[in-house]
């Protein structure tokens, strides 16, 4: 049987403990063995491994040993609980195994857990536990963590609730870092709120966000936003120094105001249309572009938006005037153009 991502974190919530096993595939390792290192946790506990519960076997192996997994399957430990056996970076060469195993499988065997990369429709290993009655097939997708996903680790690491801005700078977040990133986030966030039970805040949240290496270009996207032409120079300096090119400052400059240009074409007001954008604004800058967008109004963000395009298909042209005196120069008028009335 095939399972969703949502029956899947179901199934990790409350193990169903008389199935045949479980695939867990996908293209990206670090979601999979995220996924793994759960459904291992939850089906068999922590101590397993410990106790000779938990039987670890690379999936290269079973090409040269195929006799082994059904071995582990069968085998009786010294310690009361559930068993499983765990087969890594399994590939259909050790799908003769691996069917064989689970033909042979009886009710009370080790529970069998099986990670794999990406698998095509036609994989043995995917047929297999897609077609099979008590076993399941879960792909792991590229996605970020979700609402219920967050939560779930909020709970797991016995932090208090978050209050609802907090949440959305957690989700802001989910859509940014790879799942491995965000599960250190949140280790470092309980460690942070160790015995404070007051909810999470986004203070709390920003105290413990990996710093941002490309604050120097968070920061000159407001400056011409709010018309400040003299703070230019300075800082595209440090910009020169972290190695940022003219194109890429250009095509942030460009996402910048046309979220600028969305926010004041809305027909609800610029609040409005911040509070629409995906993914969503960061909270510490949501006033600040709602001001902005008010700022310069529809008719100035569409010309603001035409001179860097403009700019663009100079700094990708063959002209030979330097890439930095290209978008300093831009960033210049842009900022004037701030400044200027209607």
């Amino acid at each position: 049987m095939k399972l969703s991502g949502r029956d899947l974190a179901r199934l990790i919530a409350k193990p169903e403990a008389d199935r045949l096993g479980v695939l867990l595939y996908g293209a990206d390792p670090m979601r999979v063995a995220i996924q793994r290192q759960d459904l291992l946790k939850s089906l068999v506990g922590k101590t397993a491994e410990e106790e000779m519960r938990l039987t670890r076997i690379p999936g290269s192996d079973l090409r040269s040993d195929p006799a082994r997994l059904n071995d582990a399957i069968k085998a009786r430990g010294f310690f009361p609980g559930p068993c499983a056996v765990f087969v890594e970076d399994a590939t259909d060469a050790a799908a003769p195994a691996i069917l064989a195993a689970m033909q042979d499988w009886q009710a009370g065997d080790a529970t069998l857990v099986i990670a794999a990369g990406a698998l095509k429709p036609s994989s043995k290993l995917r047929k297999a536990f897609e077609s099979h009655n008590n076993a399941y097939a879960a792909p792991i997708y590229d996605d970020p963590m979700d609402r219920a996903e967050i939560e779930r680790r909020l709970n797991e690491a016995d932090l208090p609730a978050p209050d609802r801005n907090a949440m959305g700078e957690l989700e802001t977040l989910a859509s940014a870092l790879d799942p491995g990133d965000m599960r250190q986030l949140i280790e470092k966030l309980s460690l942070y709120k160790l015995d404070d039970a007051s909810p999470i805040t986004p203070d709390d949240i920003a105290a413990v966000a990996p710093a941002s290496t490309e604050a120097a270009l968070d920061e000159i996207l407001h400056i011409v936003a709010e018309g400040r032409a003299s703070a230019i120079g300075p800082l595209m300096s440090r910009l020169a120094a972290q190695g940022q090119g003219g194109v890429a400052i250009c095509i942030a400059l460009t996402r910048h105001f046309k979220a600028l240009y969305a926010a004041a074409s809305d027909p609800k007001g610029p609040q409005a249309g911040i509070a629409a954008i995906r993914p969503p604004v960061f909270w510490k800058n949501r006033d600040r572009m709602i001001r902005q967008a008010q700022a310069w109004g529809v008719e100035k963000l569409s010309r603001a938006l035409s001179e860097l395009v403009q700019t663009d298909l100079t700094l990708r042209s063959s002209q030979r005037a330097p890439d930095r005196a290209v978008i300093e120069r831009a960033l210049i008028r842009l900022a004037m153009l701030a400044r200027a009335r209607g």
